[in-house]
């Protein structure tokens, strides 16, 4: 279960599950043309290989990308937003694509958000901690009606005290089923044995560092390759520059 994320999705895809599910590698050269258009003020250096299972909440200086065939997304800082409504224009559609999702949760604060805009235009936004809506834009859709009633509670911990005024749902879960209504997956909840999780999602890493002080990709490449029998969750620079590296 996923403590942090803060996505953005764009997808052109019908079935994004199925794109997901069916392609295991991400286009890195992709990933790192539309890494440098989002960040044209910064050096862009490629880092690694991951997943979402490690990479979904990243800190502001990095950025990881996953492209696939109509389904793109990028993890980034920038999508944790308390208004998701807020989000820079250069990220609302970057793509051209039918459909953006911002999908954001911090379990440590209680807090959760979610927003979808359709060829650019915003239909609707949430945002709240446990207690406090900090943003509610656009019609609620009818999948949120379950939550609002109440049919998926905060799971306290013995000795917790529920705040009177506290919402009938945890903001993390909300904003995961509004991940599950539209990409198909969870965050925070296992899914039948053919849906992918997290850790099947490839993402491209890279670190953003201020204009000419990126340093040079060969100081960072380790002096002995690892052993290739192990599968970490991220993989280093070196197998990605040799073409070497295919996670799945």
């Amino acid at each position: 279960m996923l403590s942090k994320a803060s996505t953005l999705w764009y997808v052109d895809a019908p079935d994004p599950l199925a794109v997901l599910r069916d392609h295991r590698d991400p286009d890195p050269e992709a990933a790192l043309a539309l890494a440098k258009q989002l960040h044209t003020e910064r050096d862009v250096l490629p880092i690694m290989v991951g997943t979402l299972a490690g990479c979904a909440g990243p800190a502001v200086d990095e950025v990881y990308i996953g492209c696939y065939p109509g389904v793109t997304v990028v993890c980034s800082a920038q999508a944790a937003l308390i208004r998701p409504t807020a989000l820079p224009e250069l990220l609302v559609r970057p793509l051209a694509s039918e459909h953006t999702y911002l999908i954001a949760f911090d379990s440590a604060y209680a807090w959760g958000a979610y927003a979808h805009w359709e060829r650019g235009e915003f239909r609707r936004s949430f945002s709240s901690t446990r207690v406090n809506i900090l943003e509610d834009e656009g019609l609620p859709l009818v999948w949120e009606r379950s939550y609002w009633a109440g049919e998926h509670p905060v799971r306290w911990r013995a000795g917790e005290l529920p705040d009177p005024q506290m919402l009938p749902f945890d903001p993390p879960d909300f904003a995961d089923a509004a991940n599950h209504e539209w990409l198909g997956f969870h965050y925070r909840a296992p899914g039948p044995p053919e849906t992918p999780t997290p850790r099947d999602i490839a993402v491209c890493g890279f670190t953003l560092y201020p204009k000419g002080q990126a340093p040079d990709p060969a100081t960072l490449l380790p002096a002995e390759e690892p052993d290739l029998t192990v599968r970490p969750q991220r993989r280093s620079i070196l197998h990605w520059i040799r073409g070497r590296d295919r996670v799945s």
